[in-house]
């Protein structure tokens, strides 16, 4: 079930790569489409600058109205620095934007690595799990058939103890034999409580090995599910702010509220990531922890 699981969390990690990936086609689109609107404002640039040459010429026929065409000139030539420079700056956030897709990219494949090595050693441990109470099988067996063995040893002696009485003759000889037979229901019964101290150690070892593996795995799902919510909404908030700067910003105080939710987007990404950061660094320190005890 752990496995289905597992591979159904990559599957949507896959989706939501192959998504980002889409976005990343869709701002390389915007760009190009940003220069080509650049190119034509410059086309655009260059009309203009014919028709003021061409009002220098009506200016010389025309002395009434120079002056307020020479104030229409200048207003649309600061309009155009204006808009330059705008789209400059859109150029230089939709590279911005470009690379953290990238980088977002790169972390979402470190992080499906880190499951599959997870779900790796997660496969060990069970097949480790799986040999030891193959162990404790074949020793519970074996303490059965000692326990038989004991029996049987009680079972001669008394058949012993009933020789003795008529065989006088052979007393001390027999009587040998059983401080011998004796000696070795001693040893066997040392060795009975050592395999029990043993498997009580062994059961104590596979009990901490599991509940620290569901421990690992809890932290894991935890970690997914931060990662599929937290990192999701600054994203998705960059993203809607991108869209408004593009169709619907009039002024430049709207261009400034914008930019400051998008730095507000981009920091609180910042500390989930540091935050993430963190997290994985403890779980492994405990994981090293829990090694060493």
């Amino acid at each position: 079930m752990d496995y289905r699981k597992r591979s159904y969390e990559l599957l949507i990690s896959n989706k939501q790569l192959l998504y980002q990936n889409q976005e990343k086609e869709n701002r390389e689109a915007e760009l190009l489409s940003a220069l080509n609107q650049l190119a034509i404002q410059k086309n655009e640039k260059e009309l203009r600058a014919a028709e003021l040459v061409i009002a220098n010429e009506e200016l010389a026929f025309q002395n009434q109205e120079k002056e307020k065409r020479a104030a229409e000139l200048y207003t649309a030539n600061q309009e155009l620095i204006y808009q330059n420079i705008e789209k400059e700056n859109r150029a230089a956030e939709l590279i911005i934007a470009n690379e953290e897709l990238t980088f977002q990219n790169n972390e979402k494949e470190k992080r499906a690595a880190e499951l599959v090595i997870a779900n790796i050693e997660l496969a060990y441990q069970n097949l480790e799990k799986e040999k030891r109470a193959a162990e404790l099988v074949i020793a519970n067996l074996e303490l059965a058939y000692q326990n038989t063995e004991k029996a049987n040893r009680a079972a001669e002696l008394y058949i012993a103890n009933e020789e003795l009485i008529y065989q006088n003759r052979e007393r001390e000889k027999r009587a040998a034999e059983l401080i011998i037979a004796n000696a070795e229901l001693t040893y066997q019964n040392q060795e009975k409580e050592n395999r029990a101290a043993e498997l009580i150690v062994t059961n104590k070892e596979l009990e901490d090995a599991e509940a620290y593996l569901k421990e690992y795995i809890a932290g894991l799902e935890e970690m997914m599910f931060m990662t599929s919510h937290k990192v999701r909404q600054p994203v998705a908030n960059i993203l809607g702010i991108a869209n408004v700067l593009q169709h619907l910003i009039n002024s430049k105080a709207e261009l400034l509220t914008s930019i400051g939710y998008i730095k507000e987007s981009a920091e609180n990404l910042d500390t989930f990531t540091k935050e993430l950061t963190l997290y994985i660094m403890n779980l492994g320190e405990k994981w090293k922890n829990n090694k060493t005890a």
